[in-house]
């Protein structure tokens, strides 16, 4: 048995999941998220909490109880009617190498199959971590000029990233996009 969970997200995570994040935003690595951001997403976050010594259980958090055991954390964005974007996939230091990250996006993807999409997209600098899910390289943005033109109409600076705006070239250079088909 794994020495962690994956489980939906609580807003009493959000303090952990912000904590998770920020390095890797910091590297810039990850776009940064404002408070008020995580909040109004934690709905799409799926977190790895680790287990209790012995393995089994909860963490003993109570419900809404803030979880400081959190080992990783993504979020599976809907784009549109068949595609949405694995996001803020970010793991503990202590705890890379150890399935965190394997697990979440297996999540993740079993998540984007339950809502009916058929395509999952990421922009990454881990391209071989994402390959082992069935990921590939693509260039362009995979959508018709139509549903370009409706998605210019999102504030969300992820949906930003994915039509490769100009404005957030400095948070895309060196990263890679990719695709999975489910």
């Amino acid at each position: 048995m794994s020495p962690f969970h994956v489980r939906p997200a609580r807003p009493a995570d959000v303090h952990a999941i912000h904590d998770l994040v920020e390095p890797y935003a910091t590297d810039r690595i990850l776009l940064a998220k404002e408070w008020v951001g995580l909040y109004e997403a934690v709905q799409e976050f799926l977190v790895a909490e680790g287990l209790p010594e012995g393995g089994a259980g909860s963490s003993g958090a109570t419900a809404g109880a803030p979880a400081a055991g959190l080992l990783g954390c993504g979020a599976l964005h809907v784009m549109w009617s068949d595609l949405a974007e694995i996001r803020t996939l970010a793991v503990a230091p202590s705890a890379r190498r150890q399935g965190v990250g394997h697990a979440l996006v297996d999540a993740l993807l079993a998540r984007a199959r339950g809502l009916g999409l058929s395509r999952v997209f990421c922009l990454t600098f881990e391209v071989d971590f994402f390959r082992t899910h069935g990921f590939r390289e693509i260039a362009g943005t995979p959508v018709t000029p139509e549903v370009y033109a409706e998605l210019l109409r999102s504030h969300d600076d992820g949906v930003a990233e994915f039509l490769d705006l100009a404005r957030v070239k400095p948070n895309t250079l060196g990263n890679t996009r990719m695709l999975v088909e489910l």
